[in-house]
């Protein structure tokens, strides 16, 4: 599991948020145009192994699901709540304005950097109990003092991701929340749990059975269990989603963390794009990763080539070098492309000159390379 697993589920506080461009050094820029949904393709079955269940989860019939909508970033409250204390605590902050801040629902526990497959399966099992959403913490990197590095899913595309979920979730796709690290991390495990059940009151939980959580990582997945047990909620913890590949390079395989046991993780999808293995990438994902690229007056367009700057990235790319079989993508389907990726620029060139006209290439503002 990557690095921040043991430290991922260290507290819940009285502020939740949904991911916004602000906490990513990224400059802001409108999201992606809508694309054409692709089904993702299902998964090997030695990549779904069964759950492993501790407690059932509330399966119960005409679930009721509590919906609210709060403080969005553009400033909308539209907030529809009873309880006041919510409201002047602020507890769902920041929801966005087309979603609803879930009480009642299914919470699958977990540090969503990657959206990996296995990630997509807590949510799958979450969404077989109830109303599907995903809880994770933002800002952990600037209070564990750890470097920065440039997210795997670019904060604009993470909705698209989540989409292509909905055929594994029930046709639901799982809206995510964060909470903010620096004000809740002291919280033991036993404060985890009861605010998740008498604050946020939901049903139950979903978790990987190598979660950590509580002050200092001290709560494990069996702990999760007693407590929720306690406290009246559900709790389900999945068996991870195992590497079958586990492919190295040059002898040098993805870096294991104490508590890796081979299973998908972010830190096997950091390893393989800086690899540049992305045959590798897109089995660990559940599809091709793309490079999304913030479009600027730095840019040249000439005859087939558009050339950027690196800085135009706005997460991880795979390695330097070239890369036949991709698409250019900005919501819409551009074309085929090969890209070349050196130290200073990227290059894309078109397969076909006439199959990318815009002009001028500004008004794109984001275009998006997806690896074959």
């Amino acid at each position: 599991m990557e690095r921040g697993a043991a430290t991922a589920a260290a507290a819940l506080g009285c502020a939740l948020r949904s991911p916004s461009p602000s906490a990513s050094p990224a400059p802001r820029w409108p999201p992606l145009l809508r694309c054409p949904r692709r089904v993702p393709p299902l998964p090997p079955r030695s990549l779904l192994p069964p759950a492993r269940r501790f407690r059932p989860l509330d399966m119960k019939k005409g679930q009721s699901r509590n919906s609210l909508k709060t403080f969005s970033s553009s400033g909308h409250s539209g907030v529809r709540l009873n309880n006041v204390d919510l409201i002047n605590d602020k507890l769902l902050i920041d929801c966005g304005e087309d979603q609803d801040c879930v009480l009642g629902g299914i919470v699958a526990l977990g540090k969503f950097d990657a959206l990996h497959i296995g990630h997509r399966e807590l949510a799958m099992h979450a969404s077989k109990a109830g109303t599907p959403f995903l809880l994770s913490f933002a800002g952990m990197a600037e209070v564990l003092g750890w470097t920065y590095r440039p997210p795997i899913v670019a904060q604009c595309d993470r909705k698209r991701v989540l989409s292509s979920w909905a055929p594994y979730c029930r046709n639901v796709v799982p809206p995510e929340y964060q909470v903010e690290f620096s004000k809740v991390r002291s919280l033991s495990p036993r404060q985890f749990v009861e605010r998740l059940s008498k604050d946020l009151r939901i049903k139950g939980v979903v978790a990987g059975e190598n979660y950590r959580f509580g002050y200092k990582a001290s709560g494990d997945a069996a702990e999760l269990v007693k407590l929720c047990e306690e406290f009246g909620l559900s709790a389900l913890i999945v068996r991870s989603v195992m590497d079958t590949a586990k492919r190295s390079h040059n002898g040098v395989s993805a870096a294991i963390n104490s508590s890796d046991k081979g299973q998908v993780s972010s830190s096997c999808v950091r390893h393989a794009l800086a690899m540049g293995d992305m045959e590798y990438v897109s089995e660990l994902l559940g599809r091709k990763h793309r490079l999304v690229l913030m479009v600027n007056q730095h840019c040249l367009h000439e005859k087939k080539n558009i050339v950027l700057p690196n800085s135009c990235m706005l997460n991880m790319p795979p390695a330097e070098g070239l890369y036949e079989n991709c698409d250019l993508v900005n919501g819409g389907y551009l074309g085929p492309c090969r890209v070349i990726i050196n130290s200073d620029t990227l290059i894309i060139e078109m397969k076909d000159e006439n199959s990318f006209s815009l002009n001028p290439i500004q008004e794109v503002r984001q275009l998006g390379i997806e690896f074959g």
